[in-house]
């Protein structure tokens, strides 16, 4: 990723902290860390977003938005696909490497403070993604920025992105992911996620399952937070598929806006759309309805790499980040409302952590064939044992196994191909994160 020796020495430092898969339930080693920076993640207005699926896309059409209407904006999402500094974004954009580095010139004793005084209480380092969280929110306050979205790590309360006072909390569709941690109910999830919200800000809430709504519903009441939710406060209107995406009629909390083309696909980036849009105008409250051209501007400039990204065509090869069941079932809706597939080959490998037979149950309605992989981590669930739940599901006549990822694409492409029906056969690579981070280095695809 780097030639730079001391960026190569940052991110071998990162990888052999605690990694970001594993929480504890403190804000403890992160408050330490930004207490001793002087509480850089006070210097700036914070829109703060959590949620089970969408979280990702919604956080780059909120900063889409406020960057067309000229402010200037920080950005802090995760995973990263392919360079961790995709994490971390100035004005839409990676930080660069010499930002980067002269960020943590400035933090790094005092990472070395934080450390040492866990170590004498018998704790942890600072983790990787808490260093990350610290990073992003010292280089938003050193731009400066004008507001930050950051997106939660991991659930909420106790994810280190939690030392912010989000102005606006922002809550996308919650189901059931990281249950170690979470819990196994809806409710226990939701609770988690609900730590976001603190006193007096606006709560911007996605459609949820009942159980999720009413807790978050008791904690907006508790805290006295303003409440702004998805098909009573604003929603979307209408939606037409569009070449390269949709266009969307939105209803916002101050007006309509119609004719905005999303260049997403699926129904649920369109109900993302409107939750963003109804996040921007709670951040921008008091102006009354925003003006159109620049709500029009700001989604038609929204990327989102690894989500229904198409990388490749002849034949199309699209890759999308779904990782449980709840977004696999979202993708495999986009894929029929969107594109128009005689034959479709999954290229699907997962990690162990995750509901691995529900992902491929979900996504069986949308799959003629299924090549089973493997991702480069050491949390991937084997091939040989995601082929016996895919046996189950899809039957044995319809799943490949290739545990190499670039050796999975030629076998998907190849089925693919074998169809002979020109422009109708694809080939979709999902399941994992890091699955789609791989396999867009491998066609080429630039960070």
């Amino acid at each position: 990723m780097t030639s730079d020796p001391r960026l190569t020495a940052l991110w071998s430092d990162l990888e052999t902290r605690w990694p970001e898969n594993v929480i504890a339930p403190s804000l403890a080693r992160i408050a330490a860390l930004t207490d001793l920076l002087g509480r850089p993640q006070d210097t700036y207005p914070v829109i703060h977003v959590t949620g089970t699926n969408g979280k990702s896309s919604t956080a780059r059409m909120i900063e889409s938005l406020l960057r067309s209407f000229g402010l200037r904006t920080g950005l802090f999402t995760s995973p990263h696909l392919v360079d961790a500094r995709e994490r971390i974004c100035l004005d839409g954009e990676p930080i660069s490497e010499e930002r980067l580095l002269a960020t943590w010139d400035e933090i790094a004793p005092y990472v070395g403070v934080v450390d040492a005084n866990s170590a004498a209480d018998d704790g942890v380092p600072l983790s990787y993604f808490e260093v990350l969280t610290g990073l992003a929110f010292a280089a938003f306050a050193d731009a400066p920025v004008d507001v930050a979205i950051v997106e939660v790590g991991l659930g909420g309360g106790w994810d280190s992105t939690n030392v912010a006072d989000g102005a606006v909390a922002v809550v996308t569709p919650i189901g059931l992911d990281h249950r170690e941690y979470l819990g196994d109910a809806i409710a226990d999830i939701a609770r988690e996620k609900a730590g976001i919200i603190k006193p007096g800000a606006i709560a911007v809430i996605a459609a949820q399952d009942l159980e999720a709504a009413e807790v978050l519903l008791a904690r907006i009441a508790e805290v006295d937070a303003t409440v702004a939710r998805e098909g009573l406060e604003f929603g979307v209107l209408a939606r037409g598929v569009a070449v390269g995406g949709q266009m969307l009629t939105l209803k916002g909390l101050a007006a309509v806006c119609d004719e905005v083309f999303l260049p997403l696909f699926g129904e649920h980036q369109a109900r993302n759309a409107a939750v963003a849009l109804a996040a921007t105008e709670a951040f921008l409250g008091g102006v009354g309805a925003l003006d159109a051209d620049l709500v029009r501007a700001g989604f038609a400039a929204v990327t989102s790499p690894g989500r229904l990204e198409v990388v490749r065509r002849s034949p199309t090869v699209i890759v999308d980040a779904a990782h449980n069941p709840h977004g696999a079932e979202a993708l495999a809706r986009a894929i029929d409302d969107s594109f128009d597939f005689t034959s479709l080959v999954g290229v699907v490998g997962v990690l162990s952590d995750k509901d691995a037979r529900g992902l491929l149950a979900a996504l069986e309605p949308c799959l003629h064939r299924i090549v089973i992989t493997q991702p480069l981590s050491t949390r991937a669930l084997p091939a040989d044992q995601l082929a016996a739940h895919a046996v189950e599901v899809f039957g044995d006549d319809r799943v490949f196994v290739e545990p190499s990822l670039g050796d999975a694409l030629d076998r998907a492409i190849q089925l693919a191909e074998e169809t002979g029906e020109f422009g109708g056969a694809g080939v979709l690579v999902t399941g994992s994160v890091v699955l789609v981070g791989d396999a867009r280095r491998l066609v080429g695809v630039a960070s």
